[in-house]
């Protein structure tokens, strides 16, 4: 069982726009409305392969009835904490290409007694047993950034796996409180170490750092270039290529997810499984999670000892 906490989830509003110019008039030719959040998101791909998981997440509001009726229905797993506040939605406009333009509101703000029930909601879940815990996204609005940083330590005290993919100061915290994984894309782990990284060996040896740090994996999305994995031992390079790229919304969370669920048979087969599962989400639309009929069809191509040269930006898979 894989646990997800989305602190922060959403209705992920996707309009298909011909092209996009700023301050004009677009006409949508397709408009999709998802129940999302990036665990919630984890919980999904999981789920669509038969992969036991429950997301944690706080809802509320007119919609969050909705939500809950839609995740439920596609026999995801959620455990709801009831908050006050009403539920976001995130705008993605995205072009022909596959060309995304996402506005993200903020989120309603948790009481203190909002987030106890949140805690309370996953360390009810570690007794009843897992295998990872999972913590996503932005934060909402008044949350303390130690939040993720609370999260492995409840995991810690349970003798479970930890898994962080965010941003900014709550990744920060995060990294500093020794997870077991992180999975940064390019740009967040160049605001980790505080400076660019244009090749893969920059990038190994950025991840490098954060292991010494004590974290065991560093799982680098690279959007175009694939994705790397690096740990003590080993640096391993995935990449598949897509010929017609929809949508990269949740791409990043399938591609987690996808590692996660093959995370006990090997480094290099994990990263390939996720790299899959992360490109079969770049061909659909919206935030569509893959089906096992999909991932499966992925030539994935992977490299045990990558050249180090190799620039981290360009290639035509997100």
């Amino acid at each position: 069982m894989i646990i997800t906490l989305t602190p922060n989830p959403a209705l992920d509003r996707t309009v298909q726009v011909d092209s996009l110019t700023r301050g004009e008039v677009h006409r949508a030719r397709a408009v999709r409305v998802e129940a999302a959040g990036k665990g919630v998101n984890v919980t999904r791909a999981l789920s669509a392969h038969g992969v036991g998981s429950v997301a944690v997440l706080p809802v509320g509001g007119r919609s969050g009835t909705w939500y809950l009726d839609t995740l439920t229905s596609d026999g995801v797993d959620v455990h709801p904490v009831a908050v006050t506040g009403a539920l976001r939605t995130n705008v993605a406009i995205v072009e022909p290409d596959g060309t995304t333009t996402k506005i993200n509101e903020p989120g309603p703000s948790l009481s203190p007694d909002e987030q106890d029930a949140l805690f309370g909601a996953v360390r009810g879940r570690l007794e009843a047993g897992a295998t990872w815990v999972v913590g996503c996204g932005s934060l909402p609005p008044g949350i303390d950034s130690d939040l993720y940083r609370r999260l492995i330590g409840l995991a810690r005290e349970h003798g479970v796996r930890c898994a962080i993919d965010s941003s900014h100061e709550p990744f920060l915290r995060a990294v500093s409180a020794q997870p077991h994984l992180i999975k940064p894309n390019l740009d967040e782990l160049e605001e980790l170490v505080g400076r660019e990284l244009p090749t893969f060996g920059a990038v190994a040896t950025a991840a490098g750092e954060l292991l010494s740090q004590g974290i065991e994996t560093v799982l680098v999305s690279l959007g175009g270039r694939g994705a790397l994995l690096v740990q003590t031992d080993r640096v391993a390079h995935a990449h598949a290529s897509v010929e017609r790229p929809i949508s990269t919304v949740g791409a990043g969370d399938s591609f987690l997810a996808g590692y996660l669920s093959a995370v006990d048979t090997s480094p290099e087969k994990a990263l390939a499984t996720g790299v899959a599962w992360g490109s079969a989400a770049v061909a659909l639309p919206g935030t569509q999670m893959p089906t096992p009929e999909l991932t499966t069809s992925i030539i994935v191509e992977t490299t045990e000892d990558p050249e180090l040269n190799t620039p981290t930006r360009g290639g035509n898979q997100r």
